[in-house]
């Protein structure tokens, strides 16, 4: 009865956690649960072989030197579900390990902690003497208690309430296992001196493995799905391990060893051998048959998350709308055993894009627009194979080998499918189809974003044809603006010449009259001619202007300097302009400065600067008010301003005043007749003589206007 209840709970259990270690997930915590597993079914086998053969030292020891494996390795389990990153703890816990593996060593090769077996006609199997050391081995089992209660309480507290749940279950009938497994092996014998109790030892694995059991279909602790299959991978290894064994085994006691002694206790050396050996070949022959049942039983599978992985490192790739429909179409293809695959992307009525696996059919648009009727009613995936056989749609679908199409919708509008042909070697399962909706979102906006980055492109295309053309049409009137410009120049230029020869002799001949030359002239004569004659002055300074412009433009502008005293200038043009400001009821003030030094200047252009800024005072001030004149020295350099109480100058339109042919708009009301050359010409002509305007404004409250000039 105990050897068939040893033989159940080792089937049971490590049926159960070989399917746990060979599950989907492969984190450190499984592989050392499964190796808890595999420790604790080869006590439960060593023990049944000693229970059934006959106890002996070697069979007691390897117990002894098991259990201590296995329980070091539980605490590296609850140490990765923990997941403590102190160094203390780490160093600890190495030294820990050390020792275990140290202890159980020594275990096995020493009499430190077994020396031999008793054996005695009252008890059904031989009790254990134990060595000087022994009490290291229970400071161990102590220790590794001690260091899961500590991993449990300061751990579980990070942990949520599934995951708690879990860990207490597997502490628990771990720890409780243990305890059944200490009591009934070492603390009843040893203080019974019986080693009955012994047998009883089965029950621990059963707790083990119900505790186990019970974490992982109450608490999901491991993801054991599809994992089935590869216990029959692992049936096969180990049945081959068994023949080989035995085959080995009998070769050797029989025909090496010429021994026909049945008892393995005989021969423990070469079992130890046998035993190395078959664990060296036991990986090759597992990958052998893990082969063999892929290929029958897995030739559909695939890890999902590697797909997903694979999918959104091909969607981000590239932005090409045709590459990357082709490459995923490729992936899913080849991972969905699929014959082919292909997108039909809607760009807009008339336009749109389908790319797929090489050689993939190309469906008219009439045929597509089919699924919208399906896809508007019912929505999700399209499968030929649950439609009616007199279905147009199905027909349609078999006609162009698809077998699946999937509608990739955004905003409850449909703007694409992905077909996929015939499965290549059974049919798309519902797996398949939650993969497929799964990446739906992420493939809808990858594909959006495709679109978006075309529509930019073509959009940036459209805009650069735009611009050359605009550019081609700019660089033709721009040439013809400047032949149009240039001629205006010389038509300014030559018109200037021919006005001036006339227009000095009319002035010349108005002056002769004035004086009396051709007789006397009554007052009235006079007034009208003086008139005539500040009319014709005007125009000569006007003409200038124009000709100094035309000057300016074709690069013949020159200043003839000579010293000149610039007081004595201003109050010339103050007398001047005086007829003109009574005329306004104005009234100049300026106080003409004593012992004013001479400056290197062309008086004649420095005159007309001079003029033009008295002159503009005139015309934009109010009547009845003063316009002031000053003329000083300050740092070195001789200051002019004119400074009125007139309109001012618009805050918008200050920073174009000095531009040629420009007026501002107040001024063009005040005053329709000007040309706007004057600012313009008197900029350059200070310019030209390392000088700097002087320019201040308040509208409607009077500008000043003037100039700095170096004195050297």
């Amino acid at each position: 009865m105990i050897v068939l209840m040893l033989l159940i709970v080792v089937y049971l259990t490590f049926l159960c956690w070989l399917l746990l270690f060979y599950g989907e997930e492969k984190e450190k915590s499984r592989k050392l649960t499964a190796a808890i597993v595999v420790l604790s079914v080869l006590i439960l086998m060593v023990f049944g072989l000693n229970s059934i053969l006959g106890r002996n030292l070697y069979f007691d020891r390897a117990i002894f030197a098991v259990g201590l494996i296995c329980i070091g390795v539980f605490v590296n389990f609850i140490a990765s579900l923990q997941n403590h990153t102190r160094s203390i703890i780490t160093v600890l816990k190495s030294f820990f390990d050390f020792t275990i593996v140290l202890v159980s060593i020594l275990s096995v090769t020493t009499p430190f902690f077994i020396k031999d077996v008793s054996f005695s006609s009252s008890e059904s199997l031989p009790m254990p003497i134990y060595g000087n050391f022994m009490f290291i081995y229970y400071g161990l089992i102590i220790l590794a208690i001690a260091f899961v209660i500590g991993y449990l309480v300061k751990g579980n507290k990070e942990k949520d309430i599934k995951v708690r749940s879990q860990i207490k279950i597997v502490a628990s009938s771990i720890l409780v296992a243990s305890a059944i497994t200490l009591f009934t092996n070492i603390i009843i014998p040893g203080v019974t001196g019986s080693s009955s109790s012994s047998q009883l030892v089965s029950i621990a694995g059963l707790v083990m493995a119900t505790g186990m059991s019970y974490a992982i279909i109450r608490y999901g602790m491991f993801d054991i799905k599809q994992a089935a299959i590869r216990t029959f991978a692992y049936i096969l290894s180990l049945t081959t391990i068994a023949l080989v064994y035995y085959f080995l085994a009998l070769i050797v006691y029989t025909v090496i060893l010429k021994n026909q002694d049945s008892t393995l206790t005989s021969i423990n050396p070469v079992n130890m051998v046998l035993t190395l050996f078959l664990a060296f070949v036991f990986q090759p022959i597992k990958k052998f048959f893990d082969k063999i049942t892929n290929r029958i039983f897995f030739k559909d599978n695939y890890n999902t998350d590697e797909f997903f992985a694979k999918i959104n490192k091909t969607l981000g790739l590239t932005i090409d709308l045709r590459g990357m429909l082709e490459r995923v179409s490729n992936e899913i293809a080849l991972t969905l055993k699929g014959e082919q695959a292909f997108f039909y992307i809607v760009i807009d009525e008339d336009h749109y894009v389908s790319a797929g696996t090489p050689k993939h059919k190309l469906i008219p648009k009439s045929d597509i627009e089919m699924f919208k009727k399906v896809t508007d009613i019912k929505g999700g995936i399209i499968i030929a194979s649950m439609l009616d056989d007199d279905d147009a749609i199905k027909r349609m679908m078999m006609s162009h080998r698809i077998e699946l199409v999937l509608p990739l919708i955004k905003d409850k509008k449909t703007f694409g499918y992905l077909c996929l042909g015939d499965h290549l070697t059974s049919s798309y399962k519902n797996r398949d189809l939650t993969v497929l909706n799964t990446i739906s979102d992420a493939l809808m906006i990858a594909i959006q974003n495709a679109l978006a980055v075309q529509e930019i492109r073509e959009f940036n295309e459209t805009l650069k044809q735009r611009i050359a053309n605009a550019t081609v049409e700019l660089r033709t009137s721009n040439r013809m603006l400047r032949q149009l410009d240039k001629a205006k120049d010389e038509f300014v230029g030559m018109a200037s010449h021919q006005l001036r020869t006339p227009l000095t002799s009319v002035k010349g001949y108005i002056s002769m009259v004035i004086d009396g030359d051709a007789g006397q002239i009554t007052d009235s004569q006079k007034q009208l001619l003086d008139e005539a004659f500040k009319s014709s002055e005007r125009m000569v300074n006007l003409i200038n202007d124009f000709l100094n412009v035309s000057r300016i433009q074709t690069g013949k502008f020159m200043l003839e300097k000579s010293p000149v005293d610039l007081s004595k200038l201003v109050e010339q043009e103050i007398d001047s302009l005086q007829s003109n400001a009574t005329a306004y009821n104005l009234k100049f003030i300026y106080n003409q400065p004593k012992d004013f030094p001479m400056i290197d200047m062309d008086e004649s252009k420095i005159r007309q600067v001079v003029m033009n800024f008295i002159d503009n005072s005139i015309y934009y001030s109010h009547e009845n008010t003063n316009v002031a004149i000053k003329l000083l020295v300050e740092s070195g350099e001789a200051v002019f301003k004119v400074e009125d109480s007139g309109i001012g100058v618009p805050v918008s339109e200050r920073s174009q005043l000095f531009t040629k042919f420009y007026r501002a708009s107040n001024a063009r009301i005040r005053r329709p007749d000007g040309t706007g050359v004057g600012l313009y010409l008197a900029k350059k002509i200070i310019d030209a003589h390392d000088g700097k305007i002087i320019f201040s404004s308040n509208k409607g409250s009077g500008s000043t206007f003037g100039f700095r000039l170096p004195i050297k």
